[in-house]
């Protein structure tokens, strides 16, 4: 059984129908990156998974869960913790304000410090700068908290929209670096990135969304070789 199954996913954002029948599913313990452009649907799709978008029609499970019931911050209670596009920090609170608060859903508080520790270890920069204001952070920095504060919820199923946006091309490197780090320790991830090549070398398998269909589905390394994926989203003529 997938940790995650979509099925036949319709979305609106009023009168928009922005995800026309959506289906996928993520493995327990997978990367899987959904690539495409601009409105293709991507980060909508997230927004659904997490419950911050109810869809008309079609189903999301967990574990083989029906969400369509619960609230986004039960389904966070749920296992599913997301990244935002953009890092959605607080930016007036500190850095330890900020992952206390993804710990929010915790019901044993007595083993919050060992996500701490994790996010700490993973992000070293964070701990130096656990009192200073987030606003005042680099946006690496932002991004390295906004994936912590998702760590403190302790997810069986991390959603990330976008991480690499706005980041240098060695800040880039350096997060897709830890991707694979936290995924080695056992967490699944379903990824939404514009940047197609480095979403396709971390995932073990991927979706093409174009206009709210799913066009191409393949492991990442066939998507790779594909010659309209390259030619729409690798750059290459």
């Amino acid at each position: 059984m997938p940790l995650l199954e979509v099925s036949n996913l319709h979305s609106y954002y009023g009168n928009i129908h922005a995800l026309k029948g959506i289906s996928l599913t993520v493995e327990q313990g997978e990367i899987v990156s959904l690539i495409g452009g601009n409105g293709a649907g991507k980060s909508t799709t997230l927004r659904t998974i997490c419950g911050l978008l109810k869809p008309r029609q079609g189903l999301v499970r967990l574990d083989g869960e029906d969400l369509a019931a619960y609230r986004a911050h039960q389904i966070v209670r749920k296992g599913v913790a997301m990244v935002p596009e953009g890092r959605g920090i607080f930016s007036r609170l500190t850095v330890a304000e900020n992952l206390d608060l993804g710990a929010y859903s915790r019901d044993r508080r007595d083993s919050v410090h060992q996500d701490l520790d994790r996010v700490f270890s993973l992000f070293p920069r964070l701990q130096e700068r656990s009192h200073q204001v987030a606003g005042t952070l680099s946006g690496g920095e932002q991004q390295m908290l906004a994936i912590g504060r998702a760590l403190m919820a302790h997810p069986r199923l991390l959603l990330m929209d976008e991480p690499s946006m706005g980041l240098a091309p060695i800040l880039v490197e350096s997060i897709f670096d830890t991707i694979r780090g936290i995924n080695r320790e056992g967490t699944t991830i379903l990824l939404v990135e514009q940047n197609a090549l480095m979403a396709l070398s971390v995932a073990a398998r991927g979706y093409v969304l174009q206009t709210g269909t799913i066009v191409l589905q393949d492991t990442a390394k066939n998507l790779r070789d594909n010659e309209m994926v390259r030619k729409a989203y690798l750059g290459e003529s």
